[in-house]
C-alpha cells in the first residue's frame, strides 16, 4: 500500500463519518510572526479549538505539509526528517475520547491493514492538578488491546500543550492528556544501551510512534489550576511517511515510496553512507517545498533555514564523493516533483525554479567552502560550524585529511550554548501559542490588503501576493513583478493606500463558498490554504479578498501609511515594508 493511498484512504474514511476535507495550509504562515513554518496540523486551527467557529463545522480533516527543524541534527536516522506531512482530525466540541480511540483503531485495522498484536498504546498517568487518563486506557480494552500493551506516563510523554507541561503553560492557554499509538518491529532487536527493558517510548528503534490523540479538555487559569474546558476537543495527529514504514512493516522511512525514485537516484553516487543518504534526501526534499512556497535562501529566519538545509546536504554529499552540481539536484528534484505533483501540482510549475534555486546556493556554499578550509587550524572549528554552516561531520573529515587535532569537548561546548540560545530564542517566538491580534497588529492586516490592491492598480493584475509577515511595529509584503519599482510608483502607491484610509472605508466580513468568491473576483493568491466556505473581506469596491482575518472596522481607523523601503527577492518577486506614522 503506498503513502498516497494511505493519505486518500484516511482522508476519506472520516469524511464518510461526518468530517470536512479541509486544505493543508501554507507552509509559511500568514500573518503569524510568533512562528517561521507550519509544523503542525493544528497549529492554522488554533483559534477554532479556543472557541472560534471553523467555517466548515466541528469535525475536520486533512493532510498538512509541516516543516520541523529543531531536531535537524537528529536527521539521518531512519525515523527522523524535516519535511513531513500530518493526518489530521478534529472535534471542535463534538465527540471525545470514545469515538477518536475506536475510529484510529479501525482505521489502522482495517484500513492499513496493520495487526492489532503489533500495536502498544499510551496514556496519560496523572499528577498533582489532573487524574489519571482511565477511560482512555478503558476504551481501549475494549478494543481489545490487551492490558500489558497499555503504558502510563507522565506529564513528558504523555500531556500536551504548545507551551509543554503544565507548569509552563501560560493564563488562558488549553491542553489536556494525549494517547499515543505505537507499532512494534518485532525483528528489531532491543539495544541494551537504550535501558535493561524495551518499552513504546524505547530509543532503540524496536517501537515507532504512528499517531497521537490529544484531548484538549483543560485551560490554564490565572492561579495556576487548571480547569475543565467547556467545550472539549480532539487534536489527533500521524505523520504519513510513519504510518507508511508501519505498512510496510520497515522502520526505515526511508523505504516508503516518497522516497524510493530519489533514492536510486543517489545509490548509484553514494554507497556506503546510509546516514548522509539521507541526508541529502531530506533536506533537498524540505529545500524543494520551501521554495514553492516563495522561501529563498538568505540569512536571516525562513531563508537561513533553506539555506542551511540546501549546504548541509551539499556537505554531506562532499563526503561522500558526490558532486549535487553535476544534474544531480535536477534529478533529484524531479524524482520528488513526480511523486508529489499530483497532491501539490504547484511543485511542478514551479520545478524549474526550484532547480535554479538550488543550484544557485550550491555555487555559492562551493565558494564559502574554499573559504572555511582557509581557516582550518586557525579559527575555532566551531566557526566553521555557525558562520560557514558546516556540519560536524565535514568539519571532523577535514581537519583529518589535513591532520590537524579536532577539539571534540570544545566543539561540544560551543555546541550547547549555541542549542540552548536557539531554544531561549524558540520559547520567546511561540511564547502564547497564537497570532499576535492586537489592535495594531489587526491595523497593519488591513493595510496590507490596501497595499495589495494598490500595487495592482499602480503595476498591473501580475501582482500576486507571494507572502506577508506582521509585526508591532511594520509589515512586510511580498509580491511578483519583474523589475524594481521607481520613486514615483512607491509613491503612486503610498498616496492610493493614504486616500483609501481617508475615505474611511467600512470593512466588511461575508461567509461564502470559495468558488463563488473566486468567481465574483476575490482574490486568494494561496488558494490551498482555504476551506470550502470561506470568510471574505471587502473594503468597498477597492479590495476583496479570502482572508482569515482579523480587520479594523473602517479604514480610518488604520491612521497613515509610510512605505519605507522595497528591495528584490530573486527573480521575479519584490519586498515592501511599511509603517504606520
Amino acid at each position: 500500500m503506498s503513502a498516497n493511498e494511505i493519505r486518500q484512504k484516511y482522508l476519506k474514511f472520516f469524511e464518510s463519518r461526518g468530517h470536512k476535507i479541509i486544505p493543508s495550509a501554507p507552509l509559511i504562515p500568514e500573518n503569524d510572526p510568533t512562528t517561521l513554518f507550519t509544523s503542525s496540523g493544528m497549529q492554522p486551527l488554533v483559534l477554532n479549538l479556543l472557541g472560534q467557529p471553523h467555517p466548515s463545522g466541528t469535525r475536520l480533516v486533512n493532510s498538512q505539509k509541516c516543516i520541523r527543524t529543531q531536531d535537524i541534527e537528529e536527521v539521518g536516522d531512519n525515523r527522523h526528517t524535516t519535511f513531513f506531512e500530518m493526518l489530521g482530525n478534529w472535534s471542535l466540541g463534538d465527540y471525545f475520547k470514545e469515538e477518536q480511540l475506536a475510529w484510529f483503531y479501525e482505521f489502522l485495522t482495517s484500513e492499513v491493514s496493520l495487526s492489532k498484536d503489533r500495536l502498544y498504546v499510551s496514556v496519560f498517568e496523572g499528577d498533582v492538578s489532573v487524574p489519571r487518563d482511565d477511560e482512555s486506557a478503558g476504551i481501549w480494552k475494549k478494543l481489545g488491546i490487551s492490558e500489558n500493551k497499555i503504558f502510563h506516563y507522565g506529564v513528558k510523554k504523555n500531556w500536551w500543550s504548545r507551551s509543554g507541561v503544565p507548569d509552563l503553560m501560560p493564563a488562558g492557554e488549553p491542553g489536556g492528556p494525549d494517547s499515543e499509538v505505537f507499532y512494534e518491529f518485532t525483528e528489531v532487536p532491543h539495544d541494551p544501551k537504550f535501558g535493561s527493558e524495551c518499552h513504546p517510548n524505547c530509543e532503540c528503534g524496536r517501537f515507532l510512534e504512528i499517531g497521537n490523540s490529544v484531548f484538549m479538555q483543560y485551560q490554564k487559569q490565572a492561579d495556576g489550576s487548571l480547569k475543565e474546558l467547556p467545550q472539549k476537543n480532539v487534536d489527533f495527529g500521524g505523520g504519513l511517511e510513519r504510518l507508511t514504514a508501519a505498512a510496510y512493516n520497515d522502520p526505515d522511512i526511508f523505504k516508503t515510496d516518497f522516497f524510493i525514485s530519489a533514492k536510486k537516484v543517489l545509490e548509484d553516487e553514494i554507497i556506503d553512507d546510509s546516514r548522509g543518504l539521507r541526508i541529502i534526501l531530506d533536506h533537498i526534499r524540505a529545500a524543494m517545498f520551501l521554495i514553492d512556497s516563495g522561501v529563498a535562501p538568505s540569512n536571516k529566519d525562513k531563508g537561513y533555514v533553506l539555506r542551511r538545509l540546501i549546504r548541509r546536504a551539499a556537505a554531506h554529499a562532499k563526503i561522500a564523493n558526490c558532486d549535487l552540481e553535476n544534474g544531480i539536484v535536477t534529478l533529484l528534484t524531479s524524482a520528488f516533483v513526480n511523486e508529489y505533483s499530483n497532491t501539490y501540482p504547484t511543485l511542478l510549475k514551479n520545478k524549474k525554479d526550484i532547480i535554479d534555486e538550488i543550484e544557485n546556493e550550491l555555487t555559492k556554499f562551493n565558494k564559502t567552502l574554499e573559504a572555511g578550509i582557509k581557516l582550518l587550524g586557525n579559527a575555532p572549528s566551531f566557526d566553521l560550524y555557525q558562520s560557514y554552516g558546516f556540519p560536524r561531520e565535514v568539519i571532523e573529515d577535514l581537519y583529518e585529511k589535513r591532520n590537524i587535532e579536532f577539539d571534540e569537548n570544545e566543539f561540544e561546548a560551543e555546541l550547547k550554548e549555541h542549542q540552548d540560545l536557539s531554544r531561549t530564542a524558540s520559547k520567546g517566538m511561540f511564547k502564547g501559542g497564537l497570532q499576535d491580534r492586537s489592535e495594531i497588529t489587526t491595523k497593519y492586516h488591513t493595510a496590507t490588503h490596501l497595499l495589495h490592491a494598490a500595487l495592482r492598480q499602480v503595476l498591473g493584475d501580475h501582482v500576486h501576493q507571494a507572502g506577508s509577515n506582521i509585526t508591532a511595529e511594520r509589515l512586510r509584503f511580498d509580491f511578483s513583478h519583474p523589475d524594481k519599482l521607481t520613486n514615483q510608483q512607491i509613491i503612486q502607491v503610498e498616496e492610493l493606500i493614504n486616500q483609501k484610509i481617508a475615505e474611511d472605508i467600512p470593512v466588511t466580513k461575508v461567509e461564502m463558498q470559495k468558488k463563488q468568491a473566486l468567481a465574483e473576483g476575490a482574490l486568494a493568491f494561496f488558494p490551498e490554504k482555504y476551506p470550502d466556505i470561506a470568510n471574505v473581506y471587502s473594503i468597498g469596491g477597492f479590495s476583496k479578498e479570502l482572508c482569515g482575518g482579523p480587520h479594523v472596522n473602517s479604514t480610518a481607523e488604520i491612521g497613515s501609511i509610510k512605505i519605507f523601503k522595497e528591495e528584490s527577492l530573486g527573480s521575479g518577486t519584490r519586498r515592501i515594508y511599511a509603517r504606520i506614522v
